[in-house]
């Protein structure tokens, strides 16, 4: 096997590839997003969510937003009624991430909706939309990859990495996530 480089990154080009906004957009959220947004002195949720929608975002009531989460393209997002985004989480939402009601995503989770083809030299761009059902909960740390949908009551245990679909009410573990169990609607 030779030692030469089988993708060439000089050749990557990504000019065909929307980011939904214009320059002038997206630069002017990237500083309210780090200047205020991301800033963990700036914890009140419900300005957080106000920012959100400002720049596009669809978010329900009841949304609770920790510190430090980042979001890349807020017209790209979607977000149910009473859900939780968690400390440190980042939201890389290169295309739409839709997120249903009572959704719980814990501590530095990770939702990336952009990879790379490695089997072209030319490392092309390759989005792809993040689904998570009502009632959902992504444990902390966990990675939800490009084109998932996590189905309605599905449980992500923490520091997993999901490659595919989750199933509704089925809990999921591991690199890569595997079934592991199954949630019960609970008693009351």
């Amino acid at each position: 096997m030779s030692d030469e480089s089988w993708i060439d990154l000089a050749s990557y080009d990504n000019s065909d590839f929307d980011p939904g906004r214009g320059r002038g957009m997206r630069t002017l959220w990237y500083f309210v997003s780090v200047a205020l947004f991301e800033g963990g002195w700036f914890p009140v949720s419900g300005l957080k969510v106000r920012l959100l929608r400002m720049f596009g975002a669809r978010i329900g009531r009841g949304v609770v937003i920790k510190p430090h989460v980042r979001i890349k393209f807020p017209w790209r997002l979607a977000v149910g009624d009473h859900c939780w985004i968690g400390q440190e989480s980042w939201i890389d939402n290169m295309v739409e991430v839709e997120v249903g009601d009572n959704v719980c995503i814990s501590q530095l989770v990770y939702l990336c909706t952009g990879s790379h083809d490695h089997r072209r030299r030319t490392f092309d761009l390759l989005p792809s939309p993040i689904r998570i059902g009502n009632g959902a909960w992504v444990g902390a740390r966990a990675t939800v990859m490009p084109g998932v949908s996590v189905g309605p009551n599905a449980l992500v245990a923490g520091g997993s990495i999901v490659v595919k679909d989750v199933p509704a009410g089925v809990i999921v573990g591991g690199n890569p996530a595997k079934e592991i169990g199954r949630r019960e609607p609970p008693a009351s």
